[in-house]
């Protein structure tokens, strides 16, 4: 049952189980739909400690790779974020950098090829989805405040066609937020996301 919904609510809108995490991530949310309302608890957490994510991550990252952190101080500093912080309708060349380890063996800092993604009107919030790399993230974009929209959604792997339902399985589900960070610049970032890496940064500049 999601937090804050009663029941007979779920059953007059046609939403039960797993279904309603479906309505919060890649189908059309109804008018008003508060994506507070259908964060699991999981992912509830996750979005508390945004900043201790960044706190675990960065430091890390930056004792692997300085030069590379350095070059784009606002990309990684955790405390830029611009006012409109909601990207337009568009495509978007995006890159993902993944910062900290869940793992002795993996990297403390991995910077990911440029690949294309797509965010388009969907009800109240915009879709988001990355059409490449064997790593995708698709959700909806949920408004917050004017500094910070919200992300919920699930990761897509390798040759999947279609995105598993938010909830199913903790691993694949992704929360996170978008912040702009200049002019026509925007990132997207994933505190603990569920493999590799302790934060997910994507770079989002319009493509052209």
């Amino acid at each position: 049952m999601m937090k804050g919904i009663p029941a007979a609510a779920l059953l007059a809108l046609g939403l039960t189980g797993c279904n309603v995490y479906r309505e919060a991530t890649t189908s059309e949310p109804p008018a008003g739909w508060s994506w507070r309302r259908v964060t699991t608890d999981a992912d509830a957490t996750r979005i508390r400690n945004w900043r201790k994510a960044w706190d675990d991550a960065l430091a890390p990252a930056r004792a692997e790779a300085p030069a590379a952190i350095a070059a784009d101080p606002k990309l990684f500093d955790p405390d830029v974020a611009l006012a409109q912080a909601m990207p337009p309708a568009g495509t978007y060349r995006c890159r993902t950098f993944k910062l900290g380890s869940q793992h002795p063996v993996t990297r403390y800092f991995t910077a990911y090829p440029a690949g294309t993604c797509q965010i388009a009107p969907r009800g109240d919030a915009m879709h988001f989805l990355k059409t490449d790399s064997e790593q995708r993230p698709d959700g909806l974009l949920y408004p917050n405040t004017d500094a910070r929209v919200m992300f919920i959604g699930v990761l897509v792997l390798g040759d999947e066609t279609a995105p598993l339902r938010y909830g199913v399985d903790h691993r694949r589900d992704m929360i996170g937020y978008v912040e702009r960070i200049g002019e026509a610049r925007w990132r997207l970032v994933f505190p603990y996301p569920g493999f590799e890496s302790k934060l997910d940064v994507v770079e989002l500049v319009p493509a052209g």
